[in-house]
């Protein structure tokens, strides 16, 4: 392998680009990393916000990974990130709380049991679902084993579990909180061929694969701050505050044109956001007509709510999700990092809470907590923040661009990019490594 001839640009220093660039260098490649803004992580990150004066760090989403994300897990044990420390691990239990504080559904894998069984026997004695609902569930669920999670026609997914005779409850306790935990996308468009892939990766295999691992620490402390550290000690560069304005093709290659100047490489990794990168090919004209586009694509947004409570405040389950309320998943981030008394709301998707101001938002997400659990105070502050282009829809049919484009030696990393999975952490990861891959045999 002759790396000392390949001199590759990583743009975007987000999951896949920190994944690609961490790969690349691993093996010996020149490797410089360019990131517009001034910190590394992308959309999983740890932002400072301003509290009555007082500067916090939160993180800008409260992200779960998957026991399955294991290029994730994989990466970060490279660059000397402590799974124990850096993650709780809990073996799948779904616990649904109603706005009139009554645990309505309650399902636990059974840990002493091997894959699929632990599932199944979960499905039989769950909380909150009729016999006949139970059934349906674990019948559904062996259909999905014995086709190994695949299908030919690709359907939104109520159309499909509708097909699959799942009922209406089964549908909003069950399989409409996955999917918006997985896709981010409403379950009435999202993919079925996409859902079944995480749910295949999730309940098959090891039975540890369906576990959720809940982050303990900031997320930059977790992902970019580690990777970071691990692409320069083995010689790889990082730009930060270096966005680039032009990417086009010379002679040797391609120049990259910033605001402190021109730099030329042999090979490029684009691994910025989809609408970016549409505006970064526009200068190749072998890339004009191409696959490569994603112009068509639709986002989803993600609202993380902080609410900060007296700092005895503990929830009875460090993760709850909720159900008929605007808020979908509670997290206890004072059990599951030490931020005493602060919990944090996921509202994933499109929804009515849109349209409401910021503090609207967290007027209405604080009544539901206090009606779910009554022995809440009011929350002493908020903070709301929402990355309203968080993921890409993650729709039927949905045509996503390879890693390898039509323009020699340029290349495509990001979660887009990865098809058989959503918008996910793994699926980001998984991109940039497989590039690093199209570069090292092609060597």
């Amino acid at each position: 392998m002759n790396t000392h001839q390949h001199n590759i640009a990583i743009i975007g220093g987000g999951c896949a680009g920190l994944s690609a660039a961490a790969t690349l260098t691993e093996r010996g490649y020149s490797v410089t990393l360019f990131e517009a803004s001034s910190q590394l992580g992308g959309r999983a990150r740890t932002v400072v916000v301003e509290n009555k004066d007082l500067l916090q760090l939160l993180d800008n989403g409260q992200h779960i990974l998957l026991g399955a994300y294991h290029a994730t897990l994989s990466l970060l044990e490279k660059a000397g990130v402590k799974e124990n420390e850096a993650f709780l691990r809990l073996p799948l239990q779904l616990n649904m709380v109603s706005s009139s504080a009554k645990s309505i559904f309650s399902l636990k894998s059974v840990n002493y049991l091997p894959a699929p069984f632990n599932m199944l026997v979960g499905f039989i004695f769950c909380k909150g679902l009729s016999f006949k609902d139970r059934i349906t569930a674990l019948t559904f669920m062996r259909h999905l084993q014995s086709s190994n999670y695949e299908i030919i026609n690709d359907k939104p997914l109520v159309k499909f579990l509708k097909l699959h005779h799942q009922s209406a409850k089964l549908i909003q306790m069950l399989w409409e909180p996955l999917c918006l935990a997985a896709l981010n996308t409403p379950i009435a468009k999202a993919s079925s061929k996409i859902f079944l892939n995480v749910l295949r990766d999730s309940f098959s295999g090891n039975k540890k694969n369906s576990d959720f691992l809940i982050p303990k620490l900031d997320l930059s402390k977790i992902i970019s701050h580690p990777l970071g550290h691990y692409i320069q000690a083995r010689g790889g560069s990082i730009k930060l505050n270096h966005r680039i304005r032009t990417l086009v093709e010379v002679d040797n290659g391609f120049n990259l044109e910033t605001r402190q100047g021109t730099f030329n490489f042999s090979h490029v990794i684009v691994a910025t956001s989809p609408a970016r990168t549409d505006k970064l090919l526009e200068q190749l004209p072998k890339l004009k007509t191409s696959r490569d586009k994603t112009d068509h694509y639709q986002y989803q947004p993600i609202y993380t709510i902080y609410l900060q409570y007296p700092i005895e405040t503990k929830l009875p389950q460090v993760m709850c999700g909720l159900s008929n309320t605007i808020s979908q998943w509670v997290f206890d981030r004072g059990e599951l990092c030490g931020e005493k008394g602060l919990l944090a709301v996921i509202v994933s998707a499109e929804g009515k809470h849109q349209k409401l101001t910021q503090d609207d938002l967290a007027l209405k997400v604080a009544k539901e907590l206090n009606q779910a659990f009554p022995q809440l105070p009011k929350p002493l502050w908020h903070k709301v923040i929402a990355e309203k282009r968080a993921t890409f829809s993650c729709l039927p049919d949905l045509a996503r661009p390879t890693n390898r484009t039509a323009q020699s030696n340029l290349y495509l990393a990001g979660d887009y990019t990865y098809a058989s999975y959503p918008a996910t952490i793994e699926g980001a990861v998984r991109s940039g490594i497989y590039c690093a891959n199209l570069i090292s045999n092609a060597s």
